[in-house]
């Protein structure tokens, strides 16, 4: 396994994520400095996740056709000028403006780093190596609201020209130091078999692979409300504040990162990817189903430490077992798999908002619910998906 290579996708995706994770708690801030109303607000957030679920999967096919590397760069450099400009925005329609060009440019990071993974390790490794990316994800939206917070006491600009800046350095070292991950030949042989299919950007979406792509939807779905309306559940219920939500989080950061960084492979080699990625699913379940029997800040932390555990585990393992399984390009199938995760973004804030009009405890209720039957879903389903492909052509790339 390339160690080397596995370590700077680790920090590039790390350094990438770093800059979301500055301006989460400026960015509704800002917007209502500059007079944005709450529905204003909710559409600046949904722009940005419209344009990552119609993207992704067409930068993620592109990958397939001129490598990963230049997309890689390309996502980064045009975060850092979308950001730095939206943080010198002074009107709501420039914000908007920047808002959905970030999310166009930089919905081709991240599928095209889960591509690089499954390039150059072989299936068997591949959920490890998804793993730790999503711990360089999950530590960058720890440290991230941290240093944000921090920056935001200089002026609300501060955070989003130094996310900019970091996105810059990090595009900087995307140029000089990351190899390419797809050679030429190998692209050449995915675009002959893609026209051959006919394929577009959404195929991997349709067929035997399915039943994973609803799982990783319904998964981020169920998160996306949690997140949402979380602050409002503890805050009118417990008289919580947002630095205790703050702290919560942050353990829950942290266990996600240490069992995607840590535990992922260890598990994998144990009970298999499905096993894993059903265990995931349950901690969901029980996270979800617990919190209405909350007493305290100690109990919602530890709540919250199962969905931090389960995402983790989802997220691996279920991203390996598609990848594992793709009969398409590796960027086309990791397109796909942002593609469903910003669409549960874009649902899942809605709907619990909805539900959370209904009851406060409705958004969890709901979760619930939905993890539970997705959970039965994939252990009747799991049999039926294809046979892992054991390709020859993942032999790592030199650095």
């Amino acid at each position: 396994m390339n160690k080397k290579l596995l370590v700077l996708l680790f920090f590039i995706m790390f350094l990438m994520m770093l800059g979301f994770g500055i301006i989460i708690p400026i960015l509704p801030l800002f917007a209502e400095k500059l007079g944005a109303s709450s529905l204003q607000i909710g559409i600046l957030f949904a722009s940005y996740n419209i344009m990552q679920f119609i993207f992704a999967p067409i930068w993620g096919s592109l990958s397939d056709r001129v490598g990963r590397k230049g997309l890689i760069a390309f996502a980064l450099i045009g975060f850092s000028i979308t950001f730095i400009l939206f943080g010198l925005a002074t009107s709501y329609t420039e914000m908007l403006i920047y808002r959905i060009l970030g999310g166009i440019v930089s919905a081709a990071g991240m599928p095209t780093v889960n591509a690089m993974v499954a390039d150059v390790f072989p299936p068997k490794e591949r959920a490890k190596g998804m793993g730790m990316i999503g711990a360089g994800v999950g530590l960058s939206f720890v440290f991230g609201p941290v240093i944000g917070g921090l920056l935001s006491t200089y002026g609300f600009v501060v955070p989003f020209i130094a996310s900019g800046s970091v996105a810059f350095l990090t595009f900087l070292f995307v140029l000089f130091v990351l190899p390419e991950s797809l050679p030429k030949e190998k692209r050449l042989q995915l675009q002959s078999r893609q026209r051959q299919k006919r394929l577009n950007p959404f195929t991997a979406l349709s067929g035997p692979l399915s039943l994973l792509y609803v799982v990783l939807f319904i998964a981020s779905f169920s998160m996306a409300g949690l997140e949402t309306t979380f602050a409002l559940y503890i805050s009118d219920l417990y008289h919580m504040t947002s630095m205790d939500l703050g702290y919560m989080f942050l353990v829950m950061g942290i266990i996600a990162a240490a069992v995607q960084g840590g535990l992922i492979g260890k598990l994998v080699k144990r009970f298999g990817e499905a096993n894993v990625l059903a265990i995931g699913l349950l901690c969901y379940a029980v996270g979800f189903i617990a919190i209405p029997f909350g007493a305290g800040f100690w109990s919602f932390a530890l709540f919250l430490s199962l969905f931090g555990a389960g995402g983790g585990l989802i997220r691996a393992a279920g991203t390996a077992m598609v990848t594992q399984r793709t009969t398409h390009g590796q960027g086309v199938t990791n397109g796909a798999v942002s593609s469903m995760d910003s669409l549960g973004r874009i649902l899942g804030p809605l709907a619990g908002g909805a539900a959370y009009a209904w009851h406060p405890n409705g958004p969890y209720i709901t979760g619930g619910i939905l993890m539970v039957v997705i959970l039965i879903a994939f252990l009747a389903g799991n049999r039926r998906l294809p046979q892992p492909i054991m390709e020859d052509s993942k032999t790592p790339q030199s650095s």
